[in-house]
């Protein structure tokens, strides 16, 4: 049967309502170019974004275009305003609550989705906030933790891995961090012709208030795969193990229950494919859809660097992973003495630690001035121009920019083998192992010291982002995957 995507029409002035987490439009980085380009390039429709920060009075990071609303659902700071609290709607919140409860002990994924809806019908008519910051919730919590716990030591259950008894503080903590997750189903949700969740998570809890508050069908967008992402976030967590276990029980729940509801998954690659079938995405409802970029933008760059220059492009981040980086360009440095190591990229709100430890191992390594940490470049093509190679050592990427960017302009990559980047580099790079520092130093060492192969995977680079990854593609798929998904069409 021919794709959806393929044979929707597409239709003009749509109210998109655009839900993003931690991205567009109050930070830079990859996800936020893509909605910037959706919103830009689909200028027939306007958009009503609701995005999810971690404070409020979060400033917008980038200039809005016409056809563009935002407002901040922040997790954090003082709780929304509520209604009148009687005795009976008290009792509607906890015994929601304790659905919610009572589904992240068992992992029961239909009791988890009724207790969200039945939240989210009382969000909208006046909040909840006040209640589920109540000792009374503490306790309820803590009673059906226990209980729960000890039945499964019991019984031997091995339904789901066991859940850890818990400690009052343990409770505390949970109790709290769920009353700050649950507040975007307070935040009102606004009348829209469709949905747009551009990540699982809390953007996707906002589509599914959209979907129970005004029946508004949505598309889900994953750059990355959001579970996935949580996992790697909680290997190097230092959480109790009963906190961590009940986080992961909830993020795990929430994102099932947004790719049962989304009426299209599109992911930026085949890779988040897999992922999305095993955490309950049904197959016909997916289909990929690559990031693009005007070539025009990214021209062939005429001329590299005399020297050996390797320029790395992003933000500072843990999953970027730059501590490898730097460490393999330790080994190429050893054996190429003026090589050099450009990175360019902001520092986000919450990763200055990282950024110093980075900075703190170029200094152990006695790799300045080899190394320099650029920041943010008014124009990023003159950042990939800089090297004659350009690497990514990410542990977690979706179907990233500056693989396809770099590209673009000729120059080849060397990136690690995460998320969709083989399906990006193909044969017009190195993919290397994630964390394998020898494995990046030799790829690198071996580009730098050949400049026949360097021009011959930049050729390749170039054809294979006119072909695959053009900006016009991408967005041709999205005025399909609008009407498509308010039609209910099967794939």
């Amino acid at each position: 049967m021919l794709s959806a995507l393929t044979t929707a029409q597409p239709t003009t002035d749509l109210r998109v309502a655009l839900y993003t987490e931690g991205t567009y439009p109050q930070s830079h980085g990859g996800v936020s170019v893509w909605v910037d380009q959706l919103v830009r390039g689909l200028p027939e429709h306007t958009f009503e974004v609701r995005a999810i920060t971690g404070v409020p009075y979060a400033r917008p990071a980038v200039e809005l275009p016409a056809n563009v609303q935002a407002m901040a659902v922040p997790l954090w700071g003082d709780a929304p305003r509520p209604a009148g609290r009687t005795p009976e709607r008290t009792r509607q919140i906890t015994d929601a609550f304790a659905t919610v409860a009572g589904a992240l002990c068992r992992m029961d994924q239909e009791a988890f989705g009724a207790g969200l809806h039945a939240l989210a019908v009382l969000g909208r008519s006046g909040g909840f906030t006040a209640v589920l910051d109540s000792p009374r919730i503490t306790q309820l919590l803590l009673d059906t933790w226990r209980t729960e716990a000890a039945r499964q030591r019991q019984e031997r259950d091995r339904s789901a891995p066991r859940l850890p008894a818990p400690s009052v503080a343990d409770a505390l903590d949970v109790q709290m961090w769920l009353e700050h997750a649950l507040r975007p189903l307070c935040s009102p949700a606004p009348q829209a012709d469709i949905g747009h969740a551009v990540s699982n998570g809390f953007a996707g809890m906002l589509a599914l208030s959209g979907l129970w508050t005004h029946g508004t069908p949505f598309v889900l967008t994953e750059h990355g795969v959001y579970m996935r992402e949580r996992y790697l976030e909680f290997r190097r967590s230092a959480f109790t193990p009963g906190f961590k276990t009940m986080l992961l029980r909830f993020y795990r729940l929430l994102t099932t229950a947004v790719y049962r509801e989304a009426s299209l998954v599109l992911p930026g690659s085949q890779y988040n494919r897999r992922w999305e079938e095993r955490l309950g995405a049904h197959p016909d409802k997916i289909h990929c859809v690559y990031n693009g970029i005007d070539p025009d933008i990214f021209p062939p760059a005429e001329d590299e660097p005399q020297e050996s220059v390797v320029s790395w492009v992003g933000r500072i981040d843990p999953l970027k992973d730059i501590e490898t980086l730097i460490r393999a360009f330790d080994l190429v440095r050893r054996q190429r003495p003026n090589a050099r190591l450009r990175l360019f990229g902001g520092v986000p709100s919450g990763n200055e630690g990282y950024a110093q430890h980075c900075e703190l191992l170029t200094d152990q390594l006695n790799l300045r001035p080899n190394v320099t940490f650029e920041g943010r470049v008014a124009d990023i093509t003159d950042a990939y121009r800089a090297g004659q190679v350009v690497a990514l050592t990410s542990v977690s990427e979706g179907f990233p920019y500056t693989v396809i960017e770099a590209m673009a302009m000729g120059r080849p990559p060397v990136a690690t083998r995460v998320g969709g980047v083989p399906e990006a580099v193909g044969d017009a790079g190195l993919i290397v192992r994630p964390r394998d520092v020898m494995g990046v130093a030799s790829a690198l060492g071996r580009l730098l010291d050949d400049a026949p192969l360097r021009a011959r995977l930049g050729r390749a680079a170039r054809e294979r982002v006119m072909d695959l990854f053009t900006l016009d593609g991408c967005l041709v798929a999205y005025r399909r995957a609008y009407p498509a998904a308010m039609a209910g069409r099967p794939a």
